[in-house]
């Protein structure tokens, strides 16, 4: 970030951002201008923020609930905790938030012209995640990622000012796609959450219970499930390729290596053999690289 935004974010929330390095794609990479790295990484930290309030994982301290005007006691209540967070939101759209992180993202909206609508929903999907823990069907899930993940995609195309309604369409399918990724590698931590974001028709087509999902590894049937999630997965980031074509520049690189990313994950996952429960696989460097030019390679055929 510029001088003047890292003056305005505490340690608390140089925290949130530095989980930027743990994500499957690259956030706010090198090779962009500077411009578009601070406006990616402000939305970044918001994203973080907010899923860090509805998972339960704010830096200690309390340091997020006091820039909120929250008291320890309402803090441990994650809904009154969202609906502070919203307020907050919907002061940087009037100069005047109070937390860090949000004061950190009012040049962004204003230079780029972002409406709250893609910010709102990424808080929606926080709430959703106190209320709901289990989905029925694939739609029901592809739903959730309307919310949780597409919004994402859809700011960064904004920011870059290249959100076309063709290029906005392919970008929800490789930010679901990233969503669904991202549930496959984390099974075992969402379960001891009580969430689970396999969908249940899925659990019983292949005689999986949430049972077997708390074994210490996976079985024959638990596999089988993840390899069909992780192929819909796949096929998810390769129609939505044409979107890294439709760009050019460095543009382009950046939106490669989000797809990239998802994809070197499931290549991680594959050679798990699909036994998610041990650990989350995560993606090598030299998978993500490969990944990256195959998928300009591809983009560059298709486009």
């Amino acid at each position: 970030m510029t001088d003047t935004r890292q003056a305005r974010i505490d340690a608390s929330s140089r925290t949130t951002l530095g989980k930027a390095a743990d994500e499957n794609f690259p956030v706010a990479p090198f090779f962009l201008p500077r411009a578009w790295r601070d406006d990616l990484m402000a939305v970044y930290g918001f994203a973080r923020l907010v899923d860090d309030i509805g998972d339960g994982d704010l830096a200690p301290g309390g340091a997020d609930a006091r820039h909120l005007g929250l008291d320890p006691a309402t803090a441990q209540d994650r809904l009154a905790f969202l609906d502070a967070f919203e307020a907050d939101l919907h002061r940087v759209f009037d100069g005047t938030p109070r937390h860090p992180l949000l004061r950190g993202l009012v040049p962004t909206v204003r230079r780029c012209g972002l409406t709250p609508e893609p910010f709102l929903g990424l808080i929606a999907a926080n709430r959703q995640d106190q209320q709901v823990a289990r989905y029925e069907t694939y739609d029901d899930l592809l739903a959730y990622c309307e919310l949780s993940a597409n919004p994402v995609g859809r700011l960064v195309l904004a920011i870059t000012g290249t959100d076309t309604p063709e290029r906005i369409r392919r970008s929800d399918e490789i930010c679901t796609a990233l969503q669904i990724v991202e549930h496959l590698q984390d099974v075992a931590e969402d379960l001891g959450n009580d969430r689970v974001y396999l969908p249940a028709e899925d659990l019983k087509r292949f005689h999986v219970t949430e049972s077997d999902l708390a074994l210490p590894t996976a079985g024959a049937s638990v596999r089988a499930l993840i390899a069909f999630e992780a192929a819909r997965a796949r096929d998810l980031l390769h129609a939505g390729t044409p979107l890294v074509g439709s760009v050019h520049g460095r543009l382009r690189l950046l939106l490669a290596g989000f797809t990239a990313g998802g994809l070197a994950a499931l290549d991680a996952i594959t050679d798990a053999g699909h036994d998610v429960l041990t650990g989350p696989p995560k993606a090598t460097k030299p998978s993500l690289m490969r990944q990256v030019g195959a998928v300009l390679l591809r983009a560059r055929r298709e486009g």
